[in-house]
C-alpha cells in the first residue's frame, strides 16, 4: 500500500461484535473467515471518507481475518501515538503487549500525547471503526455467513498505529549474507521487505491448501533457495494459532505437523554437512494463556560440526545448552557467526 508522509498505518483483524453494545463475541471472527470474504469485505470499507471529507479510510485484507488500515489527512499530519482499539493488546511504546484480562468490549481510540495530529488520528479511528460496523454488519458476506451458522466479521478491531516506515540496513550489508525468505503473515513479510530479503512464495494463500501441502511446498522451495542464497528465514505459522485459542492438542499437533512434513521433506533435500539449520520461536504462546507472554524461547543450532549433543528440542533441554540466554533475537546470527568461528 502506498504510505506517505502524514499517514498512519494500523493492523487490523475481522471481528464479530454485537452491533448495538461494542461487545466483542470473537476477536478474530471464529478464525473462519476467507481470504475471499475478507477481500470482499474490505472493498466495502475502503475508500470510506472520515471528518467531514477531509480524511480517507484505505483498507485492504491481506490473509484470512487480518488487514491494514492506512489513514489520510488533507491538512492534518496525522500522529501515530494513539490507544489500541483492541482491548487485547495493550499500547507500551511503538509496540503492544498482550493482556492477560481485558474487558471484551471494543475500546475508544485516545490520543497519548497532546498533539493535534494524534487528536485527529484517534478521532478518525473511531469514526472508521463505527461507519465499518454500520455498513459491515449488513453486508451480503456476512448475512451468508450468519446463514451458514458462522459468526459474522461485523466489525474491525485496531492496533499497534505507525506513522513512518521502519528503517534498516540490509541484512546483506550487515552480515554479507544474501538471503531469502517464505514467510506466510503479512507482519513477517514487512519484516523481510525492510530487512532487503528476497521474497519467495510456496503458494499464493497459505488457508486455501493444507497444512501439509503447505509444509512441504514450503520445504522443497526452500531447499532450492539454497542454491541460489546463503540462507532463507522461514516463518511457520502453524503453533501460534491453537496457542491463541487454548487448544493444547491443537498447538501439539501443529508442532508435530512441521516436524514431520516440513523438517521431514528439507533434511531429503539438503547436504546436512554444508548446511546450519536454526529452530525458534519469535515469540512464546503459551495454550493456558491463550495470549503471547515473554518467557525465553528454545534456540538450536543444529550441523554435525557442532560438539554439543541434545536428545530433544524443549525449553528444559535448552536450559541445558551452552548457548544460554541470549538478551534477544538480534543476537542470533551474530552468535551463530561465533559459534563457527570457534569450529
Amino acid at each position: 500500500m502506498e504510505f506517505r508522509r502524514g499517514d498512519v498505518a494500523l493492523r487490523a483483524n475481522f471481528a464479530t461484535v454485537d452491533p448495538k453494545t461494542l461487545r466483542i463475541i470473537d476477536r478474530r471472527a471464529g478464525r473462519s473467515v476467507t481470504t475471499r470474504e475478507a477481500r470482499l469485505l474490505a472493498e466495502a470499507v475502503n475508500g470510506l471518507e472520515l471528518d467531514g471529507g477531509n480524511g480517507v479510510a484505505l483498507f485492504r485484507a491481506t490473509i484470512g481475518h487480518r488487514g491494514v488500515l492506512v489513514l489520510r489527512h488533507k491538512s492534518v499530519e496525522l500522529k501515530a501515538d494513539i490507544t489500541n482499539t483492541d482491548p487485547a493488546y495493550e499500547r507500551v511504546g511503538r509496540i503492544s503487549h498482550a493482556r492477560r484480562e481485558f474487558e471484551p468490549y471494543i475500546q475508544e481510540a485516545k490520543p497519548l500525547v497532546d498533539d493535534p495530529g494524534a487528536v485527529k488520528a484517534a478521532e478518525m479511528v473511531n469514526e472508521f471503526t463505527r461507519k465499518a460496523i454500520e455498513i459491515l454488519d449488513k453486508h451480503p458476506v456476512n448475512v451468508e455467513r450468519r446463514r451458514k451458522g458462522l459468526l459474522p466479521a461485523n466489525a474491525i478491531l485496531l492496533r499497534d498505529a505507525g506513522d513512518a516506515l521502519p528503517q534498516a540496513p540490509p541484512f546483506r550489508e550487515v552480515y554479507g549474507l544474501n538471503m531469502a525468505s517464505i514467510v506466510e503473515m503479512p507482519v513477517e513479510r514487512g519484516i523481510a521487505k525492510v530487512l532487503g530479503l528476497s521474497l519467495l512464495e510456496a503458494v499464493e494463500d497459505p488457508q486455501e491448501v493444507d497444512k501439509k501441502t503447505l509444509l512441504e511446498k514450503e520445504a522443497r522451495l526452500a531447499a532450492k533457495a539454497l542454491e541460489e542464497f546463503d540462507g532463507v528465514y522461514v516463518h511457520l505459522k502453524g503453533p501460534d494459532e491453537p496457542g491463541h485459542d487454548g487448544d493444547f492438542e491443537g498447538k501439539v499437533k501443529a508442532i508435530e505437523d512441521i516436524d514431520k512434513y516440513f523438517f521431514g521433506t528439507i533434511l531429503d533435500k539438503i547436504d546436512l554437512d554444508k548446511t546450519i539449520i536454526i529452530v525458534t520461536s519469535d515469540h512464546a504462546t503459551p495454550w493456558h494463556l491463550k495470549a503471547h507472554s515473554d518467557d525465553p524461547v528454545p534456540l538450536m543450532f543444529s550441523n554435525p560440526e557442532f560438539p554439543e549433543k541434545h536428545e530433544a528440542f524443549s525449553e528444559i533441554e535448552c536450559q541445558r545448552g551452552t548457548l544460554g540466554v541470549l538478551e534477544g533475537g538480534y543476537k542470533i546470527i551474530p552468535t551463530l557467526l561465533d559459534v563457527i568461528s570457534k569450529l
